[in-house]
């Protein structure tokens, strides 16, 4: 089976409790840890799009990975907005993991699933759009299409942080690729709380989509095959 949850926000120091976002997120992480333990097995997939640590340095985000890597199941992490403690591949896949890789400029491969994705970033529309978000925008849609031209399969599914749209759901460089590859599937997450109400789930253009932040999903992992 494959499973995905979004926007863990672990935070092993203990510096950025999450219930300031409301009460629902209250003890998030063990909500998250016991339903994990209760549906995914040893030889289950668990795609996590981003948004995994609070960390700041990749030391720093050392536990929360390690109590990940202790879980049932095998696990895929593409970065998100708030992971400053991302690394080069090298580096993050060097700290000896038995259960976990990282999503980067890469593919996965899972019973006849092709894993991509990259980050994503924030709609062009969006009202804090910069000159220089314009170049992290076109790295990362490069990113995407690096990782797509990866794929070994047919069927494929992407992780990406950020909603891969223009904000009233109209494509942009992101969906297009995925329109262009084929995607069977793509997850996203990023959007919390009242912004829950922007998120987009459904098919457009042959490919589904589905929101799987983790508040959205009452911190309970989405069962995706």
């Amino acid at each position: 089976m494959i499973f995905a949850i979004a926007d863990l926000h672990f935070d092993s120091t203990k510096e950025k409790p999450m219930d300031v976002f409301g009460e629902n997120w209250k003890n998030h992480e063990q909500k998250i840890i016991r339903d994990w333990k209760e549906k995914v097995k040893e030889n289950d997939l668990v795609l996590l799009p981003g948004d995994i640590s609070w960390g700041l340095k990749l030391k720093d985000a050392l536990p929360d990975l390690e109590k990940i890597d202790k879980l049932p199941g095998k696990k895929i992490i593409s970065k998100g907005n708030h992971d400053y403690w991302w690394s080069s591949i090298n580096k993050m896949e060097s700290q000896g993991f038995k259960s976990i890789k990282f999503l980067h400029n890469n593919s996965y491969e899972y019973e006849g699933f092709s894993i991509c994705g990259t980050r994503g970033w924030m709609a062009k529309d969006s009202l804090e759009f910069s000159e220089a978000d314009e170049k992290i925008y076109d790295r990362e849609v490069l990113r995407l299409k690096n990782s797509l031209g990866q794929a070994k399969n047919k069927k494929i599914i992407v992780m990406i942080h950020y909603p891969p749209f223009s904000q009233n759901h109209e494509e942009n460089e992101f969906s297009k690729n995925l329109v262009e590859y084929k995607v069977e599937l793509c997850l996203y997450g990023h959007l919390h709380g009242k912004s829950h109400k922007f998120a987009f789930e459904g098919e457009k253009n042959g490919v589904i989509y589905k929101f799987v932040a983790s508040d959205f999903l009452d911190f309970k992992l989405e069962r995706i095959f």
